[in-house]
């Protein structure tokens, strides 16, 4: 899905992570989600670049958009 994105059994649990780093993408989304600037997480986080973070929202944006069929219309259609 993108090179700066990558999930590794062990590391941070299997979390999608930011690639080279144990920053989980769920805790980038968070913290912009809770109004932090992507200017203060480059500086709390010396490794995160602004193309990790625009990453991590592509990446959330792309688990988003997954298409889910519920049950009862499979049920209907069988």
């Amino acid at each position: 899905m993108s090179d700066r994105i990558s999930v590794n059994p062990k590391i941070c649990h299997g979390q999608a992570c930011i690639d080279g780093t144990r920053i989980p993408v769920h805790q980038i989304l968070r913290m912009l989600a809770n109004g932090d600037k992507m200017e203060e997480l480059i500086e709390d986080y010396p490794s995160l670049r602004k193309d990790d973070i625009f990453a991590c929202l592509n990446y959330a944006a792309s688990l988003a958009e997954e298409r889910i069929t519920p049950i009862e219309i499979l049920e209907e259609a069988g």
